[in-house]
């Protein structure tokens, strides 16, 4: 996997978390600053984290697995593209306001953004050429810096962002990530 993949990757990833920022931003503009860098660097923490426990997880059962590695690959990244890609056109406008300042509203957000991560973890196990350090530092960080982004965005354009195109995106670079996977490029 080449840097620029690497990117597109932790980019995709991170389309949950900007998608949380932006309804985040836009329904409480006026959050102070200290709560935003927490809540980015926790979307950014479990992000990273994640994908070392799937690969962990991945490493016990590759060796069973070796024959097939590409095509679970693929339905991981296709699953979870696809789920992305439902959840942003069901698109629930209905939604409650979250309290960005309470600690476990922000955790558990973290963790269900990062579920994604956890089954790239595992399919990271099964791709020969990736650095899991190298990975796992730059989802982190694009997952850190695009979370302050979608949330001083949405403060900024609250009126025009529609956060469920970030999903959306999001999605389809993951099921495309998963086709390069599936033919071997």
């Amino acid at each position: 996997m080449n840097y620029f993949e690497l990117l597109l990757l932790s980019l995709s990833l991170a389309m949950d978390c900007f998608a949380v920022s932006c309804s985040s931003g836009v329904t409480q503009p006026k959050l102070k600053p200290k709560y935003v860098l927490f809540f980015a660097f926790c979307f950014g923490f479990f992000q990273a984290m994640m994908p070392v426990i799937g690969w962990f997880c991945g490493e016990a059962v590759v060796h069973y697995l070796s024959r097939f590695t590409n095509w679970i690959a693929f339905a991981i990244l296709a699953f979870i593209g696809g789920k992305m890609i439902w959840e942003g056109i069901r698109n629930d406008e209905g939604e409650d306001k979250t309290d960005m300042t309470k600690l476990g509203t922000v955790m558990l957000l973290s963790i269900a953004t990062s579920i994604d991560a956890l089954a790239v973890g595992f399919g990271f196990s099964m791709v020969k050429n990736v650095n899991i350090w190298w990975a796992v530092f730059n989802i982190g960080i694009v997952s850190f810096i695009v979370s302050l982004f979608g949330f001083y965005l949405a403060k900024k354009m609250s009126k025009h962002i529609r956060a469920n195109i970030a999903e959306i995106i999001g999605g389809c670079v993951l099921v495309g990530i998963g086709f390069k996977i599936l033919l071997g490029f």
